[in-house]
């Protein structure tokens, strides 16, 4: 009998991992690369769920000598010393800081632990003096420099992004205890830090001029998530049980696992990586579902867009700089910065010339979490319904070519438009309208180009084709007549489905859509 493959969802811890011989894709070329480097202060940021914890857990048995866990690894490969060192491990993912005192709470619990390890007698008042202590005697009684590493070094801000009070208070602590990394330089081999954002005001940005931000660097582009090739390389036997069980062959397994998980890029020459939370629990449980979607919803981002009124179908195919992604505050960043650095936007391209890099939604797991998430800040649906039921009956009636209740469906989401939003603005109105379609997950396109116009909305199916015209405040004759006179059914004057004409008029008095212009027809 083949050996059950075991699938290390949610460890993040090495030593663990390795001795139940869990699957471990390996990345242990990127220690090689760091400990090899001259540089001793490194930042990564990545999303949430990425591996950035395990990876942590990796550098501290490394810097431990722990090589009996890497016998068969990359790095075992090479003449590192297996020398230990004084590792302190700090991590900040354990609370979530939802009220002051909590930081304080679990750093003393932290140092006191290092306070007794290094027989540290005499404790400072201030947390900060506290740990400046502890770097020195690590140094002094081991007779080597310290590997400090923080994990979610950013996870009390990014809490309490909208709570001044909070934000303001774990600042102020989080940058008092990460001067240490400058003025106990001397007592350091390596400080490694990782988180979701960059916080130019702590001290350990403006301080450290020589810190090294991996965050985009081409060689480390990889050090988080799977590959393609890892991908084959590693999950082939678990590829091979997804596909048996969903009766589908392996190569439309491999289509599935990268429609619904690649398409993360962090570089400029970056390979496409899958999300490796999502990829374990699927492979593990062979069933494709929205596994990253349920680990956080993206709910302040939501209030981010829709408070700055961003037209969303631009803010997520957009182009921008690197100085827009890279060097950002989160706590004042712009919508897009924010979806890049939590992980709903990513990079798609990259163009020498113009030196812009062009965003993208990663995949569509990630898109249904965000739209999601999104759908009721636009859409709250009144009469005791919910905005899922709407987007629910809406699919039905396009697969089932029911122009009717299409335009019936349509009419109560349009009517569960917030009162406060101005229906005159039409790019509220359009982001409503594309979240919409977005959720449907239909072919659909928007502002078609013909001969003679743009066609405001084309929705396909394999049995039907809809035509949409929208107006605002005229009528749905007006848009019937321009379908028509724009001669917009020839487009698909080859296509064998059957066309439906729709001209829709949408009354930002009534908040109804006119009683609408519906023509039926085989267009050959």
């Amino acid at each position: 009998m083949a050996q059950m493959v075991k699938y290390p969802i949610g460890q993040q811890d090495f030593k663990t991992l390795r001795e139940d011989n869990s699957l471990y894709v390996d990345k242990t070329q990127f220690i090689e690369k760091i400990v090899s480097s001259p540089n001793r202060y490194y930042f990564l940021a990545r999303p949430r769920r990425f591996g950035k914890s395990l990876f942590l857990s990796s550098l501290q048995y490394f810097f431990e000598g722990r090589r009996d866990l890497f016998k068969g690894l990359y790095i075992d490969s090479t003449d590192w010393n297996w020398e230990s060192y004084p590792v302190l491990r700090l991590d900040l993912n354990t609370e979530k800081y939802e009220v002051q005192g909590l930081l304080d709470s679990l750093l003393d619990n932290t140092f006191k632990k290092w306070e007794k390890g290094y027989d540290i007698k005499e404790i400072a008042e201030t947390l900060s003096t506290r740990f400046q202590n502890i770097i020195g005697a690590a140094h002094e009684k081991t007779g080597r420099q310290v590997v400090i590493l923080v994990d979610e070094y950013d996870k009390p801000l990014v809490g309490n992004l909208n709570v001044d009070d909070n934000f303001e208070h774990y600042r102020a602590k989080l940058a008092s205890v990460y001067s240490n990394f400058k003025s106990s330089a001397e007592h350091i081999r390596l400080v490694f830090l990782t988180g979701v954002s960059r916080f130019s005001k702590l001290s350990v940005f403006s301080d450290l001029n020589n810190l090294n931000d991996i965050t985009f660097d081409n060689d480390f582009a990889d050090i988080c998530g799977i590959t393609e090739k890892e991908l084959i390389e590693n999950f082939q036997v678990g590829i091979e049980k997804f596909a048996e069980e969903n009766d589908i062959s392996y190569k439309d397994a491999c289509l599935e696992l990268k429609r619904n998980y690649d398409g993360y890029k962090f570089a400029k020459k970056g390979s496409d990586i899958y999300n490796p939370w999502s990829v374990l629990n699927c492979l593990s449980k062979r069933e494709i579902s929205n596994y990253w979607g349920r680990t956080g919803k993206p709910t302040i981002i939501a209030e981010a867009m829709y408070r700055f009124d961003e037209d969303i179908e631009s803010l997520l195919n957009t182009q921008c700089d690197e100085t827009t992604l890279h060097g950002f505050d989160l706590k004042n960043a712009s919508p897009l910065a924010m979806l890049f650095q939590t992980g709903y936007l990513t990079i798609k391209e990259y163009d020498r010339e113009t030196q812009l890099f062009t965003l993208g939604v990663p995949n569509r797991e990630v898109s249904e979490s965000l739209f999601k998430e999104l759908l009721p800040y636009y859409v709250k649906v009144r009469s005791g319904g919910d905005s899922e039921t709407v987007v629910r009956n809406i699919v039905n009636s396009i697969l089932l070519g029911q122009p009717e209740k299409l335009v019936k469906n349509i009419d109560i989401f349009f009517a569960g438009i917030p009162y406060e939003m101005k229906m005159e603005d039409e790019n509220n109105l359009h982001n409503a309208i594309y979240i919409l379609l977005t959720l449907i997950g239909v072919k659909t396109e928007t502002e078609v180009h013909t001969s003679d116009g743009r066609i405001d909305l084309v929705v396909k199916t394999p049995k039907f084709i809809y035509i949409i015209e929208f107006k605002f405040d005229h009528s749905a004759e007006q848009a019937m007549t321009q379908i028509e006179q724009k001669q917009y059914a020839l487009h698909y004057a080859n296509d064998s489905r059957r066309l439906f004409k729709i001209g829709i008029n949408f009354s930002s008095k009534t908040r109804h859509l006119d009683v609408p212009r519906i023509e039926k027809a085989n267009i050959n």
